[in-house]
């Protein structure tokens, strides 16, 4: 005889999915659903290839045309000469891997001193900076701003230089606690053992703790070049030179005076890297987010 468990709870009972009509039922609605995010997740994405393909008077045309009547090809062509998408594609990794940079040396250093050094009240700075997370980002940008304009202590204006974007990407509580799960996975016996070896706090976590947190580094890595590629508003406001802007606010700067359909061309042109991103690592991402969760 059976018996119940809380853990076999679900919305649909298995009495119910093995009969036909609930095997119908569950299947039926699961595509339905399945559809619906589809569409809303890949509609802008279709709408946004196509339109880069459609004539100026059929981007704008009402009602909108599904599929381009007459597809331009050279849009994508003309987009990338006219934005310059080579020189704003290495502005935006020259962003993206300064911030991985930084935030790799500070979000690592903190983690491990949290997780395995355990600080004087360790537990209340991670609370505070988990706290953080539940402040809207709009909130900050004036006291970044201000920040920036005239740093603190130094007395130096930031605007206009990479550090402007890089400083603020540094104090990331989302990868900081990330990083500190993961490394409390890791089991007090290695450490011990290095410990006993002579091996300092740096040493065991250069030759212990970062080789065994590779999955863990990928993801932050990936997460720190993704903000950076998509943040629009904070280096609109530090950087003012289109020259030096990264991509997706240098196609803003530069779109006076040009086509809706070439725009179109470019933001799409603009987004294909971290599409790629995603699909090439994302059994990455999902190995690294669950990694560190069980302890054995």
């Amino acid at each position: 005889m059976a018996t119940y468990s809380p853990q076999n709870r679900t919305l649909i009972s298995s009495a119910t999915l093995s009969r036909r009509k609930g095997k119908i039922l569950y299947r039926t609605v699961l595509t339905v659903v399945l559809v619906l995010f589809t569409l809303v997740f890949l509609g802008p994405l279709y709408w946004m290839v196509t339109g880069g393909l459609k004539s100026a008077s059929e981007v704008v045309a009402n009602p909108p045309t599904y599929f381009p009547k007459h597809p331009k090809p050279g849009n994508y062509h003309t987009a990338w000469s006219d934005f310059t998408i080579p020189r704003l594609l290495f502005n935006t990794l020259y962003y993206a891997f300064g911030a991985l940079l930084f935030q790799l040396i500070f979000d690592v250093a903190a983690a491990y001193a949290i997780s395995k050094l355990r600080p004087i009240f360790g537990k209340l700075i991670l609370g505070g900076m988990l706290a953080t997370l539940m402040i809207p980002a709009a909130v900050l940008v004036v006291p970044q701003y201000m920040t920036v304009l005239d740093l603190p202590v130094l007395h130096v204006n930031l605007i206009g230089t990479p550090w402007a974007i890089w400083l603020p990407t540094v104090a990331n509580g989302f990868n900081i606690f990330l990083l500190k799960r993961f490394f409390d996975s890791i089991p007090e016996d290695l450490m011990h053992a290095a410990a006993i070896d002579g091996a300092g706090p740096l040493r065991t976590l250069w030759s212990i703790v970062l080789p065994m947190s590779r999955p863990i580094l990928g993801v932050v890595s990936i997460f720190a070049v993704v903000n950076v590629w998509k943040d629009f508003l904070w280096p609109m406001l530090v950087e003012p030179d289109p020259k030096k802007q990264p991509i997706n606010i240098g196609i803003n700067s530069l779109s006076q005076g040009i086509p809706e359909n070439v725009i179109i061309a470019g933001l799409a042109i603009a987004s294909v890297p971290t599409l790629l991103i995603f699909l090439l690592f994302q059994r990455n991402i999902m190995s690294g987010l669950t990694a560190g969760s069980l302890k054995g």
